[in-house]
């Protein structure tokens, strides 16, 4: 039985890592589907393993942020406020910095993904009218995105099962990962300006054509006040210590409610795939571990990744950013999660796990999801290749790893023991 779970495992691995394997183009989200249901009709698991498996606060979590953010985006928000922030940006210098802390910021609270599907269009709109070239203003949407979204456990999928997992509160999370964000955002800016400083042209933005920032509406569309004030509610109740996920769900029926209209619109814009991706590789995971297998690899490889020594981190960071670039980051942190304790301590390996894999994902285009968006989102008025990507993501990465993960395992010890 045991070579069967280690043969679908790998089998539905191969499908996520590969995303539109030639012999079998189902994609992510099928592929995890057909291992669980593999593991379950094979007898590795029984279906009421199965549920067990599965993660709820996570899933519960995932949707009610889904809700939110779509309640957001069809009150008008998204396009009134990127337009409406854009208009600071004078040159294509200040669009460049705007953009990314726009991004940076939107994503911490919203999503990284859903920051990138929203602000791709603005910004791909803004750069075309200004004769400005695209590629810069895409590559460090995408990248700041994901760099933002490390600094919550809201930011991203990975963030949201850490907090699951971790039983780690909000603010302290924040406390902890947040004023590194800071410092590594503040380098990250000064790469970008530096790495573009020769594509990007001189004089004010308005002398290259007319902009439709520069006639964003001065007021929000109706609806927005009351979005806005139910969000900002749920934000201060992740900080009071709330549920995370039934926290998120209070503000999005309370959305809902307000708006006296059939929510069809709003559910139609959950990514439904992507619950569906996560159900299914806890199960798949949830049947290999029952095998013994992965807490037997973990005990062999602990002494060479305990992140309490030079080496052990830098093997430890190596380990992650490779493995969430071959089979995404939320598996690895799926993998890894539960045997962070051989390693070291683990409220700070939480929080390392959490920075590094999500970072992680700005070293190619392929190694996010928010990547993909905006390449994909930007398609008819560019394409973003890979090598292009590359030359500013790796240097990217290798630098808030460098300075990001050091500064975390200084910072984070003297938060934790401050805050008891």
């Amino acid at each position: 039985m045991t070579a069967l779970v280690v043969a679908i495992f790998a089998l539905t691995y191969v499908l996520i890592a590969v995303r539109r394997f030639r012999l079998l183009p189902i994609g992510r989200p099928a592929g995890a589907l057909l291992g669980a249901t593999l593991m379950v009709v094979s007898g590795a698991m029984t279906p009421a393993q199965s549920y067990h498996a599965i993660d709820g606060d996570t899933i519960v979590l995932l949707l009610a942020m889904m809700i939110l953010t779509a309640e957001l985006e069809l009150t008008g928000f998204f396009a009134w406020a990127g337009r409406r922030v854009l208009v600071f940006a004078k040159t294509p210098r200040a669009l460049l910095v705007t953009t990314a802390v726009v991004a940076a910021l939107g994503s911490a609270f919203l999503v990284n993904d859903t920051i990138c599907l929203f602000m791709t269009p603005i910004v791909v709109e803004t750069c075309v009218l200004a004769r400005l070239p695209l590629g810069p203003y895409l590559i460090v949407l995408a990248t700041s995105a994901n760099l933002g979204s490390a600094a919550t456990l809201v930011g991203n999928p990975q963030n949201m099962l850490i907090g699951s997992m971790s039983g780690m509160p909000f603010g302290t999370f924040i406390a902890v990962v947040l004023p590194v964000v800071l410092v590594v955002f503040a380098l990250h800016l000064g790469l970008a300006l530096t790495f573009y400083r020769k594509v990007l042209p001189r004089g004010p933005l308005l002398d290259q054509g007319p902009l439709p920032t520069a006639v964003a509406p001065e007021k929000p569309p109706r609806g927005v006040p009351v979005v806005a004030v139910i969000f900002l509610g749920v934000i201060a109740a992740f900080f009071a210590g709330a549920h995370l996920g039934y926290a998120a769900m209070g503000g999005a029926v309370a959305l809902i409610t307000v708006r006296f209209r059939d929510p069809a619109k709003t559910f139609a814009k959950v990514d439904w795939t992507l619950l569906l991706f996560f159900c299914g590789l806890f199960i798949v995971t949830g049947a290999l571990r029952q095998t013994g297998l992965v807490e037997s690899l973990w005990r062999e490889v602990a002494p060479a990744l305990r992140y309490d020594t030079a080496g052990g981190l830098a093997a430890f960071t190596g380990t992650m950013t490779l493995g969430s670039n071959l089979v995404s980051n939320v598996p690895m942190v799926v993998l890894t999660g539960p045997y962070l304790h051989e390693l070291g301590d683990p409220q700070l390996g939480w929080t390392l796990l959490a920075y590094i894999t999500t970072i992680a994902g700005n070293l190619t285009l392929v190694g996010s999801v928010a990547n993909i968006i905006v390449a994909e989102g930007a398609r008819e008025h560019y394409h973003l290749g890979f090598v292009e990507y590359l030359r500013f993501g790796a240097v990217s990465t290798v630098l808030a790893l460098a300075v990001g993960v050091p500064l975390l395992v200084w910072w984070g010890p003297v938060v934790l023991a401050w805050l008891g």
